[in-house]
């Protein structure tokens, strides 16, 4: 078992020097840079190379993003530098906790993330749209099917009786559960609201729960398949 520090949970690492890191190989990206966890990144190549042999194209779009790269998404949407559902934040008069729980729909206060982790990634499209398409719904379908294999589970599936608290569904993210299991254990071992820092918004954290309700607020399939 792996030591796990809480720069490891918070995300104050770099995977491009970390020597638990790996860069993903170019065939099964969207030819951007991006690194996992040896561990993530030999099951992720394993699941590629099946479903490229059954005639689908899985690419990854992002993974490990470290907690700077967070806060500078963090904040380009608590600005209103980027646009959040269409809308500029900081132009809404909203409170802080307003706020956060806006950004919270599909993104991660940094030091909360599991793409911290280097168990997690995002394929083939970040955008509700495309799995709406046919080659997105394909896409949804095989990894139903078949990620559970090669040990990766969906955290944020459809909010309802099963999940509901945390981010909306992300068809798209998905996760190795032999090392986002002790992760998340250890999250929660090692963590407190006092250490969740560094960004604008940071003091909203406790009052909406990111923890309890973001954090913990995933599926309960990981705990379902052998880790």
């Amino acid at each position: 078992m792996i030591a796990i520090e809480k720069a490891d949970l918070l995300g104050h690492v770099s995977p491009e020097t970390h020597p638990a890191f790996v860069q993903l190989n170019s065939a099964s990206t969207d030819e951007g840079i991006y690194f996992l966890r040896a561990e993530a990144a030999e099951a992720w190549m394993k699941m590629h190379a099946l479903a490229k042999h059954q005639g689908l194209d899985l690419r990854v779009v992002s993974a490990t993003r470290n907690f700077d790269r967070q806060k500078q998404i963090w904040e380009n949407k608590w600005t209103g530098r980027t646009l959040t559902q269409g809308q500029n934040l900081s132009a809404l008069g909203l409170s802080d906790e307003e706020k956060s729980l806006r950004i919270l729909k599909f993104s991660a206060m940094p030091g909360t993330s599991r793409h911290h982790w280097g168990s997690d990634m995002d394929i083939n499209s970040v955008e509700e749209d495309y799995f709406e398409t046919k080659e997105g719904i394909s896409v949804f379908n095989w990894l139903q099917k078949n990620a559970a294999q090669f040990g990766f589970f969906q955290p944020y599936t459809a909010k309802g009786v099963l999940r509901e608290n945390g981010y909306e569904e992300e068809k798209w993210h998905w996760s190795f559960a032999p090392l986002s299991v002790p992760f998340l254990t250890a999250y929660k071992a090692q963590i407190a609201y006092s250490d969740i820092n560094g960004f604008e918004g940071s003091t909203s954290a406790q009052s909406i729960q990111v923890i309890e309700k973001y954090v913990c607020g995933i599926s309960a399939a990981p705990f379902s398949l052998p880790i």
